[in-house]
């Protein structure tokens, strides 16, 4: 546990650096640091990031990468197509920016979730032994970077960026969930009160401060207090490499005001949809609101995250891709202007920004929902739940990028081809994030984590 005291100014600077579970296997960060000084570990990473953006309630294959237009009205997509940059290839017409972008993602045709039940199961499941992906990934990986402190694995929920959104929705699956491994591999959940949080919490006379926004003013307080008084006598270079990870890395990492203006702006989603433009008719609407608020800011701070050392991020809006057109939620042609438009703007920041900054191959990014939608429109004008497909968005991580994988029946109803699985999926996110070949016979590594990571195959004409 790190604390810092207010209330006695006197206290030794050794007291700032109780650090409990921020290390592997019980150890302190700073014992980590030394114990990895001084002899080499078994190289199992890859050295790089993933971050599974879940499109939390189901998106439509039609409407988004598949939109159908030979099929009859009520199963081609509502809101038509766009050409895109692969010759031949068409998108869903609210990805306009997107469309411009395809010859460097790529997107799975052939992707089923399994069923069509509201749930996490892409990220959280029977294939995934009931953890978060990204708690398999810390199992392997180390809960935190030797280099900087960063917690390894994390959640981002919209309170992350923005403190005016509602609470994560979590009554579909705990995303925090680490299965059997414990809860030392939980990720990480800034603005929400995660596990790790809890071991970081630091501890003033006034207040306990558990968030993101706390923990960054009470970081800012201890750094000038040293700069003020000098270095942290007694300390050992190992601890003094800790201490200097905490608040400064993982700090600057998680706050926003440290980036560059102009690029806040370029994934800022907010101006897209405004509060006034959507209906209130829909009890769908603060999950709109706080959809089009938070979307690009989260993909922002994720991308911050993985440059600081963190190798696996799940990030998630609330709710709002259930597309039925009842009293909840919008009709398809509504609904795609509330979702698909952030998502277009969102996604696409994401590949230009990763570009710029020389990360396309460091960083992977998937984005999926639980389930896609049924190839009839309702009579509403909606599309209910469907668990014979679901879309599958995949950038960057070294994969092979520019093309469309599998194809779907006529009606965006069932994949063409061989169908690919949430295994397949978590197999290709592991062949990214491990050597796998060293994995299969390394020590240490418990054998039922070990299948997960080696029992399937990557989806297909990615690696």
């Amino acid at each position: 546990m790190l604390s810092i005291t207010e209330q006695d100014r006197t206290t030794s600077r050794r007291h700032f650096l109780r650090v409990g579970t921020l290390g592997l296997g019980g150890l302190t960060l700073s014992n980590l640091l030394a114990s990895q000084a001084a002899a080499g570990t078994q190289k199992l990473t890859s050295d790089k990031s993933v971050i599974f953006l879940f499109l939390h309630g189901g998106p439509s294959q039609t409407e988004t990468f598949d939109p159908k237009m030979t099929a009859p009205a009520g199963v081609r997509s509502c809101t038509g197509e766009i050409a895109t940059s692969l010759p031949g290839v068409t998108f869903g017409s609210t990805f306009e920016r997107l469309a411009t972008l395809a010859d460097q993602f790529s997107v799975v045709r052939s992707y089923k979730t399994g069923n069509g039940n509201h749930d996490i199961k892409p990220i959280v499941s029977t294939a995934s032994a009931g953890a978060n992906v990204g708690s398999l990934y810390a199992r392997v990986a180390g809960t935190n970077d030797a280099a900087t402190g960063m917690p390894k694995n994390a959640l981002l929920f919209p309170r992350a960026v923005d403190s005016s959104t509602m609470p994560g929705i979590t009554q579909f699956g705990n995303f925090s969930s680490s299965g059997q491994l414990g809860s030392a591999y939980a990720p990480f959940v800034p603005g929400a009160g995660g596990n790790l949080q809890e071991d970081m919490r630091l501890s003033l006379s006034r207040t306990r401060l558990d968030d993101r926004q706390s923990l960054l003013k009470g970081l800012d307080r201890i750094r000038q207090d040293v700069d003020s008084n000098g270095s942290l006598e007694g300390l050992n270079r190992f601890q003094q490499q800790a201490f200097d990870t905490i608040v400064g890395g993982v700090a600057d990492a998680f706050d926003l005001t440290k980036e560059d203006a102009r690029t806040i702006e370029r994934f800022d989603t907010a101006p897209l949809v405004r509060p006034e433009q959507i209906s209130k008719a829909w009890k769908n609407y603060p999950r709109y609101v706080d959809n089009a608020k938070s979307l690009g800011k989260l993909l922002l701070l994720a991308r911050r995250l993985c440059e600081a050392g963190c190798g696996f991020v799940t990030v998630t809006t609330n709710f709002v891709w259930d597309m039925h057109a009842d009293v909840n939620n919008a009709t398809i042609e509504e609904g795609m202007d509330y979702m698909g438009r952030p998502l277009d703007h969102a996604l696409s920041a994401f590949v230009e920004d990763l570009a710029a900054r020389g990360l396309t191959d460091k960083i992977m990014l998937v984005a999926t929902g639980e389930m896609g939608r049924t190839p009839k429109v309702n009579a509403r004008g909606g599309r209910d739940h469907w668990g014979g497909i679901a879309p599958l968005f995949v950038y960057g991580g070294g994969l092979n990028m520019g093309q469309v994988i599998g194809q779907s029946t006529a009606d965006a109803g069932a994949p063409a081809t061989a169908p690919q699985s949430n295994a397949n999926l978590i197999s290709t996110i592991m062949h990214t994030l491990f050597d796998v070949g060293e994995l299969r016979t390394a020590t240490g590594v418990p054998q039922d984590i070990a299948r997960i990571i080696t029992g399937s195959e990557p989806i297909p004409g990615l690696m």
